[in-house]
């Protein structure tokens, strides 16, 4: 038996494999009110014999929204629709965790209550762009504005967000939460040193930046039990301006907090893409701070960015983590962990497709038996 087809237990999970599905961004939910729709019920169902799914980004809010028709899970008719999702995974045997996410400052006033800018740890200006709606209503990449710093009080009332998320998506049916705290979002704005110059509790040392995502884990973990929590990292990303002038301290910091919850996993997201496009140009100082980061850690380790099968395996052989998360291989391959395990060919993805759009290329690709 290879690594990738030993059981293993995540928090209360007892999972069959160790092929995880990573959260994927498609935004495709229905219109208005961003409410997960029979289409997204049949993508995930088609998904279902991954080890553990991953959905994709699910704002907290709408003050969380940075992309065009991503989901929520802050109205009822969210928590419903959701709710459609997790049933047909089980029905399926899988098993699901929703990811909970606020952009920060990777948003758009047409997505902001009241047209207003978006929030950010710092007034600081960055250099991407989103996916918004045009007066077509046509998905179309804009610029981001420079956002507005958050105050006290509204950090307080964003962690309160994360922890009502957290209990949504129970009531939704989901086996779990996994808090995104990666990629150039939100709580990722906070941990790194380029992209928060606050003076005040939630700024300057390490220990101030990372105050925030603390909160929410503590918040969150309180509210649906840390057994049933994840929590995802991007240590060395570099996607929407992300740095950070000691990594190794900063994340050695960031992973010991995390490790006193007793959480489900830890997810980190090697450097091997941004966005969706390969990083050729990732620090190399990457292999030692996920060496250092492993050893932080005493609980179940995923890891996520670029793997196929033979890098999969040799990860865990050699102990790097317990658990893989593929990305897009999933998109094209509703049944991938088939088609790792006997080493059939795989699908190709069409890019133009990823995101925005109708069923094409998004729930009409084949299995390896009806090919």
């Amino acid at each position: 038996m290879t690594n990738l087809f030993k059981s293993i237990k995540v928090g209360k999970l007892h999972l069959e494999h160790r092929v995880a599905m990573a959260p994927l961004t498609r935004s495709r939910s229905a219109q208005p009110g961003n409410v997960p729709s029979a289409m997204n019920v049949e993508y995930y169902r088609q998904r279902a014999s991954a080890a553990l799914i991953i959905t994709e980004a699910t704002q907290i809010s709408q003050q969380g929204q940075g992309y065009a028709w991503t989901p929520g899970i802050y109205t009822d008719e969210q928590v419903q629709g959701w709710r459609a999702v997790s049933d047909a995974v089980h029905r399926e045997g899988g098993h699901i965790f929703l990811q909970l996410w606020h952009v920060g400052r990777v948003s758009h006033p047409i997505f902001q209550p009241d047209g207003a800018l978006p929030v950010a740890p710092s007034a600081l200006p960055v250099n991407g762009k989103t996916f918004i709606i045009d007066d077509e209503g046509n998905g179309v990449w804009g610029d981001v504005p420079v956002p507005q710093e958050l105050s006290i009080e509204g950090i307080r009332k964003i962690i309160a967000d994360y922890r009502q998320a957290a209990r949504n998506a129970i009531s939704a049916g989901m086996d779990g939460v996994e808090i995104h705290a990666g990629n150039g979002y939100l709580l990722d704005q906070f941990i790194n040193s380029s992209s928060n110059h606050r003076r005040d509790e939630y700024g300057g040392s390490i220990e101030n930046r990372a105050r925030i995502l603390i909160e929410v884990v503590a918040a969150v973990t309180e509210e649906v039990g840390a057994e049933n929590v994840g929590v995802r990292l991007t240590p060395m990303g570099r996607f929407m301006g992300m740095n950070d002038e000691t990594p190794e301290a900063t994340f050695g910091h960031v992973v010991r907090e995390l490790n006193r919850f007793g959480l489900a996993y830890l997810h980190l997201v090697e450097p091997a893409m941004v966005g969706v496009v390969k990083d050729e140009q990732f620090d190399p100082r990457w292999d030692a701070i996920i060496a250092q980061l492993r050893g932080e850690f005493s609980g179940v380790l995923m890891l996520a960015g670029g793997y196929d099968r033979v890098t999969a395996e040799q990860a865990l052989a050699d102990g790097r983590g317990d658990i893989i998360a593929f990305g897009r291989p999933f998109i094209a391959n509703p049944d991938l962990p088939v088609r790792l395990k006997h080493g059939y060919s795989l699908n190709e993805g069409f890019p133009a497709s990823y995101f925005g759009g109708s069923e094409q290329g998004y729930i009409d690709y084949p299995t390896y038996a009806e090919v």
